[in-house]
């Protein structure tokens, strides 16, 4: 999977999606569930918004004195014993872990839940080096064994599917044979994965926070998977975007406690992990050889654009998870890894407008996205930024363009103006049924299929007010002259 997730049009995903009862009642369920424990949490702390303002202070810092930051990270890798490699692009990436897969003769390897990796399509990689790729986290997994199903949520990634379709799934493709419930599928994929841990060769995890001071790398989990894949398998590889650095443990405490509060509604989620480097002599476990890629893929570019304050992302989803487009339209209806309004935004920087000029549109600029973002990003002001740069590289629709100018052009002009109005004034009525203008042609067709275009009043505004002046100065003639002539 890459970054890219169907080839369906936007319009029709979104109408396919929106046919789906389970998968709407599912995500308002969800939303409301997760915006309520996030609200308790929050308020637990009593200045929520202090440590925003932290959270923002800090990734700012860091944006800012990148270069130094991951300068700083990589020698701090190095010295610990681990392999530091920086990818340009998806494809350096990819290339860098065939060549350790292909070098240790892998047959088998077990991934912890990680969004880069997916953003740079890391498991066909690895199948077609005829190595077999886990997903252990329980979501993640969900989807692979069904067909590899895009995920629709970046946090819940298989919040879409109900009990009854996973348990369909698991009977189908891994041999289940018991209940629906939750708790007993569970401890079934723990026990089915359980011998792949052993037997894996690699372990590859994300990266939530590394920390430059240390050169370690902290991994926020709550089903310890990530420990078992980067404890058991003799080789670790670790996969980051170069913009998720912290400098010190002291600012990874801060962005924890955020991230988990946004996230989960939780102080804590079960297990944080850090990692400094492969296993030393003395300990009792851990790989044998570390390596850190760290990705630029585009980030280096949005990091000198005005699209900056995209980088402090977190992932915690807090903004899907207030986000009433998402409510409706689920999150396969991005068409990308990335949904809700974070999705919206980061997809077309970091896939293009041709694939994703469709999601700067999936908003309503509620603004609700930037009141709950832990790291303060104006979410909405980027996503007006995206239609003002398609605007002006006319990547809008040609019917719409159209007929922009042709308003502009007309209420330029009065005459134009006031001529249209009397020849709309005169067509529509002819026009109407049921008391609606029933048009559903060219631009105006995307208005007109989800919404009514009320009858025309008869009398334009301009011709109503003149009229209204002419009784109003002739009544007072007429009192004048009535009051002079007593």
């Amino acid at each position: 999977m890459s970054m890219k997730t169907s080839d369906v049009i936007f319009k029709q995903r979104i109408k396919e999606q929106m046919q789906d009862g389970f998968m709407r009642k599912s995500v308002a369920n969800a939303q409301e569930r997760m915006l309520t424990n996030r609200q308790l949490a929050a308020d637990k702390l009593g200045n929520w918004d202090e440590w925003r303002e932290n959270g923002m202070e800090i990734r700012n810092h860091v944006l800012d004195n990148l270069d130094y930051y991951l300068h700083q990270l990589s020698e701090n890798v190095q010295k610990t014993g681990g392999h530091v490699f920086f990818a340009e692009t998806s494809q350096q990436a990819t290339d860098y872990i065939e060549n350790i897969i292909k070098e240790k003769n892998a047959k088998k390897i077990v991934k912890s839940k990680s969004m880069v990796t997916e953003e740079i399509g890391l498991n066909a990689v690895i199948q077609r080096n005829n190595c077999e790729v886990i997903e252990t986290d329980l979501g993640e997994y969900i989807l692979q064994v069904d067909d590899c199903d895009p995920p629709s949520h970046i946090v819940v990634p298989a919040l879409h599917k109900n009990r009854e379709q996973i348990r369909g799934v698991f009977e189908d493709k891994i041999g289940y044979t018991g209940s629906s419930d939750p708790e007993e599928m569970t401890r079934f994929v723990r026990e089915h994965i359980r011998h792949d841990f052993l037997e894996a060769d690699i372990g590859i995890t994300g990266c939530n926070f590394a920390v430059a001071e240390s050169g370690s790398i902290s991994l926020v989990t709550n089903e310890g998977n990530a420990r078992l894949a980067t404890s058991l398998p003799k080789v670790h590889i670790a996969v980051m975007g170069m913009e998720r650095i912290v400098p010190t443990f002291e600012e990874l405490d801060i962005m924890v406690s955020l991230l988990c509060r946004s996230a989960v509604g939780l102080p804590l989620t079960g297990y944080v992990t850090a990692i400094t480097g492969p296993r030393e002599s003395n300990d009792m476990d851990g790989a044998e050889e570390f390596h850190l890629v760290i990705l630029d893929n585009g980030r280096s570019d949005i990091l000198a654009s005005e699209f900056k304050d995209i980088l402090r992302c977190i992932r915690c989803a807090a903004c899907v998870n207030t986000c009433p487009a998402y409510r409706h339209i689920g999150g396969q209806s991005y068409g990308s890894i990335y949904s809700g309004p974070i999705g919206a935004v980061l997809s077309p920087l970091l896939g293009g407008y041709e694939d994703f000029q469709d999601l700067p549109y999936a908003c309503s600029l509620c603004q609700s996205c930037n009141d709950v973002c832990p790291v303060k990003i104006p979410l909405s002001d980027l996503l007006l930024k995206h239609r003002e740069k398609m605007v002006v590289k006319k990547i809008t629709p040609l019917g719409e363009r159209m007929a922009v100018s042709a308003f502009n052009y007309l209420n330029a002009s009065p005459k134009l103006w006031n001529m249209s109005m009397k020849i709309g004034g005169k067509v529509a009525p002819k026009l109407i049924k049921n008391g609606k203008l029933p048009i559903n042609v060219g631009a105006i067709a995307d208005w007109t299929e989800a919404r009514d275009l009320p009858q025309p009043d008869g009398e334009s505004f301009r011709s109503w007010f003149a009229n209204r002046d002419t009784a109003a100065v002739t009544g007072i003639v007429k009192a004048k002259a009535n009051k002079s002539e007593k």
